[in-house]
């Protein structure tokens, strides 16, 4: 890995994953197309392994590890995307996991992690403690920390989603926009479109309610929000963006905006019905960015980033497509 995160990084990641993940298609739909104003292509990261991008970091970040380093085996701390996607990828390369994940994470999720293999620690885990916990267990019991963000083998296999969807769209996009969590999707996506198409606008989302991306952009440092925003785009409630991600957004990402609630909540149940995909609230904020008007473009791609839906969650979402 170089010092600063390039589109060379990417490449590489995506050498490490290559028939590890899925090469997600692209997704076209008039009936979107028509409601957005705007021509979508979709990089449908929703049916990826362990139904969401982030096998893509994991994969990259696991396959990157010195033998020694494997034997010891990894420990991941997520509220549910990247538990899953680490506790996969350790097991198909035979590294012993330990998953830290809050107390109140998805129970699918949480099923979901256990039945891959991994050990799981949850019993009085909350999202503001979490960090502390994982970072004693790792000391503790000598285990390489697979961070769901600041990690520059995940932010380059993140990365690769990107890669390919400039590959498979094949001519240059107005727009490539991305949801924003704790940083790692979109500064390996703005690493891969600048890398292959520097005139393209990278974009990122995130709901109103947990803005600390946006504001750390406007202020130039990272800020942190007080406690863990209350939103149904559960897979982007970091705290504050991650160090390296950080860099990398000063660097690459043109703008950040903000969706509400019900904005969001629109997104989902317009995906469903116009295209009978159905995507996670986190992973539909670029729709709901194109669909408000945050963002303006007439070809723009987005990465739909995830497709594991809590059940209530769903139902709220759901209720706009019946009336």
């Amino acid at each position: 890995m170089t010092a600063e995160l390039g589109l060379s990084d990417v490449e590489a990641a995506a050498v490490r994953v290559a028939g590890r993940v899925h090469r997600t298609p692209v997704l076209r739909s008039r009936l979107l197309d028509a409601e957005l104003g705007c021509r979508v292509l979709a990089k449908a990261e929703h049916l990826q392994r362990t139904g969401s991008f982030k096998a893509r970091g994991a994969t990259s970040a696991v396959r990157a590890l010195e033998e020694e380093v494997r034997a010891r085996g990894v420990i991941a701390v997520s509220s549910g995307n990247h538990a899953q996607a680490v506790a996969m990828a350790a097991a198909e390369a035979g590294v012993p996991a330990l998953i830290v994940m809050p107390a109140g994470s998805n129970p699918a999720k949480l099923a979901a992690t256990r039945a891959y293999g991994a050990e799981v620690v949850s019993e009085g885990v909350t999202h503001e403690r979490r960090d502390a916990v994982v970072l004693a267990l790792a000391a503790e019991r000598g285990l390489h920390l697979i961070h769901p963000y600041d990690d520059p083998d995940v932010i380059a296999g993140q990365g690769t989603a990107a890669l390919e969807l400039v590959e498979q769209v094949g001519e240059e996009l107005d727009a490539v926009v991305v949801p924003v969590g704790g940083g790692g999707l979109i500064a390996g996506t703005a690493t891969a479109v600048k890398g292959r198409w520097p005139g393209t606008r990278v974009i990122g989302v995130e709901p109103a309610v947990a803005a600390d991306a946006q504001r750390s952009l406007a202020e130039g440092r990272r800020v942190s929000l007080p406690s863990a925003p209350v939103t149904l785009a559960d897979g982007v409630r970091a705290l504050t963006p991650g160090e390296r991600p950080f860099a990398v957004m000063r660097r690459l990402v043109d703008e950040i905006v903000t969706v509400t609630e019900e904005e969001l909540v629109a997104a989902v149940a317009l995906l469903w019905s116009r295209t009978k995909q159905l995507v996670e609230p986190s992973g539909a904020l670029p729709v709901a960015a194109l669909l408000t008007g945050a963002v303006r473009a007439r070809r723009a791609g987005v990465i739909l980033s995830g497709g594991n839906v809590d059940a209530t969650a769903l139902a709220r979402c759901l209720v706009p497509v019946g009336g």
